[in-house]
């Protein structure tokens, strides 16, 4: 009798310690790095269990061993707190790692950038285009009233939303910036600030030259000078739909238009474009220069003149330069 008492004795501690053996091996492969090759993001639907989130991790490569997976977020605990959602894993990411992404609640956070100079038009392409976002934008935002930058969004965040996260800080911007403006500015409201804005983005795409392109434009409005701008005509043709696609003609230059600023005196109607913060810190600040005029140098940037007779020049020189470029 006593020797089937050893023998039994002996069962059960060998069934303890493999017991005590499998689970310090679960606990050391719950902690080790996971096989996950690349960053990979994982959509966990709502309602799933932890059975089917441990079989969607197996399944996208981020853990080896469903079933450890499991017995790990129940010891820990955490059964019940693991969040549906969208998250990123990253490169070897252990079960623990895993599990506490999902218990974070904190999704993989998306961007969108907005480029200064896009009109309305095309800032609604691209934000219907933006992957992840659920709804339409809905009618097309007012002209210039979107500032440009980079937005952040979960997945199934609103396009509608968005877009209002673009408008109300274009608001803030131009508020801080209109009470800081240089006196003395042809601009009588917040508005015409940002039509010149939005004209000064259009014509030049470099940052040092912003000032110096809306001391020209500032400079012709107090003389009571055509703003001649380009880009506004090039607006008046397409409605703010694209852009253009080939260069203005002459007919282009005389065909009447609200937005021809060859043919009409003062300000355009509306903003041609969404000026971003730069442009509109251009125009209430902008150089103090007797320049009346300007044109592209062939060389990435402008040429600026005092008066018509420079400007001839320069336009002479810009000839030049394209004629032996092409």
């Amino acid at each position: 009798m006593r020797r089937w008492s050893i023998i039994a004795g002996g069962v059960t501690g060998m069934i303890l310690l493999t017991a005590v053996l499998t689970v310090l091996y679960g606990l050391d492969r719950f902690e080790q790095p996971g096989p996950l090759e690349a960053d990979t993001i994982i959509l966990v639907p709502r309602g799933a269990g932890v059975e089917t989130i441990s079989r969607r991790l197996k399944d996208e490569g981020v853990i080896d061993d469903p079933f450890i997976f499991r017995i790990g977020v129940w010891l820990s605990g955490a059964t019940r707190d693991l969040q549906a959602g969208e998250y990123l894993f990253l490169i070897g990411t252990s079960m623990r790692g895993a599990m506490d992404v999902l218990r974070s609640g904190k999704p993989f956070t998306r961007r969108l950038t907005l480029p200064e100079g896009l009109t309305s038009a095309e800032a609604v392409v691209l934000i219907a285009g933006a992957e992840a976002l659920e709804g339409d934008v809905g009618e097309t935002p007012a002209e210039g009233s979107l500032l440009p930058e980079t937005y952040h969004y979960v997945r199934g965040d609103s396009r509608m939303e968005l877009v209002l996260r673009m408008q109300r800080p274009l608001k803030q911007t131009l508020d801080d910036l209109w009470l800081r403006r240089a006196p003395g500015l042809p601009l009588k409201d917040k508005q015409e600030a940002v039509i010149l804005a939005s004209i000064v983005e259009k014509e030049t795409g470099v940052p040092e030259e912003r000032p110096l392109v809306a001391s020209v434009f500032v400079n012709r409005l107090r003389a009571g000078m055509r703003l001649q701008s380009d880009p506004t005509v090039a607006y008046g043709i397409t409605g703010g739909s694209g852009p253009l696609g080939r260069p203005l003609t002459r007919q282009d230059l005389q065909t009447p238009s609200p937005y021809n600023t060859y043919l009409n005196d003062g300000l355009p109607p509306g903003p041609i474009s969404n000026p971003g913060r730069a442009a509109i810190e251009a125009v209430l600040g902008p150089a103090e220069t007797e320049y009346l005029y300007f044109v592209a140098s062939g060389k990435g940037g402008h040429a600026f003149a005092k008066t018509l007779a420079e400007h001839n020049r320069n336009v002479e020189q810009w000839r030049k330069t394209r004629d032996a470029q092409n």
